[in-house]
């Protein structure tokens, strides 16, 4: 490092001391859990202010920041509906801070633009589509402030070109669907200070009324409190409930409410040991589903609703080496999303189930389905790989043919980029995956070890493949390796690879992260001191744990929206800790904080070690993983290291979980991040 650091601000020590199941355990910094303490706020902004002397210093980050822009400040179409005759998309054009919602009729060119949140409200918010009535004359979006996981729900008149006084206040939604008669919606509502008690329930609003008196139409509770989602079928006639239980086992129900016959909702599925993707299909009295039920890597059946007990079920697509990751029905025919060898492809169904081919589309990549309109002919999907910027195409099922709807324009040479993907050893001899992306050899096809950036995420059956990234191709082009790793934790071959690295076994996702760095240096890709990694969320923990158990490793590590005191983050989960509670376990069972105190990154430093550099990245406005995690962990490192590499933390008061943040702050905070790696590992810009 070439920056003269000062020592960071000093950070009191008031050890609380408990017995979790007969081991003492001992928390220095407690006290910088209460957010809105004077205290806590006052160690934040000398933290900030410490953080930000170093990052404004960096060399070369007006130049970073230039690229940077280059390659975020671009035109980008995303969460794409296409109803009758209408196409409803965000747009951001270039030099505008947030999305706008727009229209455009098919066939025409011209955008109207319903929403622009500069011209409705100041600051940080930003819309997403949430759904749109069946006649198209009605949208329904979020509204979404500093990236925060609550959000408020409004309405547009697409004829009247004005939003509806009806808004639904603030809170955590777990579905939305409007009447077929388009006069209200339902929809599953938590208000903020009710979040984590164990009633769920489903609302009725008519428009033009008032929202308070909102009608329940059903609920389920439970404890632990069960995770409630609904979902508008394609007649718009009938819901569909899917209660998940998170007990002594990882259960399901399933409903069907007959809303045009006035009926009760339905119990078709009752506590069975499996998952349903959401978005079922109905087509008269089948519910076309996706779901693990005696198929680890998923398999689509259809349900007669009359005759629901499993063994009544149509398999329409066996399970199969592959892994199902979605699917979508369009124009008649359905499309099935496979994962194989780290890239995804798409088999064209009947919906008896007969083979009618294969989605055209560029191989070596990642397809997203990006809407879905059974009554249509018209498929919207969305394509991009670690070389190729995003681009939406549209499959036409009554010609067979695809054409490019829109795409991102980048100012990216991607002729340049090799993309390997080859495997390694793990710990324990599995072989994990790894993706291998870089500037092409010279000509010579001489190996030279590069600075390396790797990450991974290992949790939560979450499958990475081919992604372009404005932050992946900068490094690239600086003459960096970038690499992915699919842990264990992940699903990338099916329930079993995620199972290896969940819960009690969650030391296999970080093992398998730790011989990524390991056989990276092994085999001269890269050299000591010129590693780096990153990760956020699950990811955050995955690389604060791999840094506190070989901080030899790493030179720099960033460490997003993390998860670090494993003892106490479901104590800081508004919504939603079951199911977190169901991935990693709870220091509540004594078996489960075994598992935790194992690796909890926070438990696990240890004073006098020499420490990489490290860039803890948190926001005020995070509740999904709050941000004491990396304010505990700041202080943590800072007082135990006895290297020079600095300890940062960078905490924005309007920043949240989900990555909604203004075009600006993104491009400052992507550049802080790509400035501090090129500094601690030494690369000229």
């Amino acid at each position: 490092m070439t920056l003269t650091l000062a020592p960071p601000p000093e950070t009191p020590i008031e050890p609380v001391i408990e017995l979790l199941h007969g081991v003492r355990i001992t928390d220095p910094y407690r006290w910088l859990e209460d957010q809105n303490s004077s205290r806590t706020q006052e160690w934040v902004e000398e933290q900030t202010a410490y953080t930000q002397a170093y990052l404004k210093a960096l060399p070369y980050r007006e130049r970073i920041k230039r690229r940077v822009t280059e390659l975020l400040d671009i035109e980008a179409v995303s969460n794409i509906w296409k109803v009758g005759g209408k196409y409803f998309y965000l747009k951001r054009w270039r030099h505008q801070e947030q999305p706008s919602i727009v229209m455009r009729e098919d066939g025409s060119e011209e955008e109207i633009v319903l929403i622009d949140p500069a011209k409705r409200w100041e600051g940080t918010a930003a819309v997403t589509i949430l759904a749109v009535s069946r006649d198209g004359k009605r949208v329904a979006y979020s509204v979404r402030n500093n990236g925060a996981d609550i959000h408020a729900v409004e309405f547009f008149d697409v004829q009247q070109r004005e939003v509806l006084p009806d808004q639904l206040p603030a809170g955590y939604y777990g579905g939305l669907a409007f009447s077929f008669s388009g006069t209200g919606i339902y929809y599953i509502y938590v208000p903020a200070e009710k979040a984590g008690t164990s009633q769920r329930s489903v609302l009725w609003h008519a428009f033009g009324t008032d929202v308070q008196k909102d009608a329940e139409i059903f609920s389920v509770g439970g404890d632990p409190a069960p995770q409630l989602l609904m979902f508008g079928l394609a007649d718009e006639r009938r819901l569909c409930y899917l209660v998940k239980w998170f007990d002594d086992s990882h259960a399901a129900d399933l409903y069907i409410h007959n809303l045009a016959e006035l009926e009760p909702p339905k119990k078709i599925v009752e506590r069975i040991e499996a998952q349903f993707h959401p978005y079922p299909y109905s087509f008269g009295n089948r519910l076309i589903a996706m779901t693990d039920s005696r198929a680890p890597n998923y398999r689509i059946v259809a349900l007669d609703l009359d005759k629901s007990p499993e063994e009544n079920w149509q398999e329409l697509v066996p399970e199969c080496h592959r892994r199902i990751y979605g699917f979508s029905i369009t124009g008649g025919l359905m499309f099935v999303l496979y994962v194989e060898n780290g890239n995804t492809t798409v088999e064209i169904y009947d919906l008896d189930g007969q083979k009618r081919g294969i989605l055209p589309c560029p191989s070596e990549g990642t397809l997203q389905f990006a809407s879905w309109q059974p009554e249509g002919d018209t498929l919207l999907y969305r394509f991009t790989s670690f070389s190729h910027p995003p681009e939406i195409r549209a499959y036409h099922t009554r010609t067979g043919e695809s054409e490019l709807w829109t795409q991102s324009r980048v100012n990216f040479q991607s002729s340049s980029i090799d993309v390997t993907r080859v495997s390694y050893p793990s710990r324990d001899g599995t072989q994990i995956p790894i993706y291998l992306v870089s500037q092409k050899e010279k000509a010579s096809g001489e190996k030279v070890p590069r600075p390396t950036f790797l990450v991974g995420y290992g949790g939560f059956g979450h499958i990475q493949t081919p992604q372009f990234a404005a932050y992946s191709a900068f490094l690239i082009e600086c003459g960096f390796m970038f690499a992915v790793a699919n842990l264990r934790g992940g699903a990338e071959f099916g329930e079993e690879w995620h199972l290896a690295g969940k819960r009690h076994n969650r030391q296999n996702a970080i093992d398998d992260f730790i011989a990524a760095g390991e056989w990276l240096i092994e085999n001269e890709y890269t050299i000591p001191g010129k590693l780096a990694v990153g990760g956020g969320s699950n990811g955050g923990l995955l690389v604060g744990a791999a840094l506190t158990q070989r901080p030899d490793l790493f030179r720099a590590v960033i460490c997003l929206g993390p998860l670090l005191d494993m003892f106490r983050y479901h104590k800081y989960m508004p919504d939603g800790a079951n199911h977190w509670i169901d991935e990693y376990g709870s220091a509540d069972d004594e078996n489960d904080f075994l598992s935790l105190r194992s690796y909890s990154p926070y438990h696990r430093v240890q004073d006098g070690a020499p420490y990489p550099a490290v860039l803890l990245i948190t926001g005020d406005a995070d509740t999904r993983c709050h941000p004491m995690h990396a304010r505990k962990m700041t202080a943590r490192l800072q007082a135990a290291t006895t290297s020079q590499h600095p300890i940062l933390l960078d905490n924005k008061r309007e920043w949240g979980h989900v990555p909604m943040q203004p075009l600006s702050v993104r491009i400052e905070s992507l550049t802080d991040r790509l400035a501090f790696l090129c500094e601690e590992l030494g690369v000229s810009v």
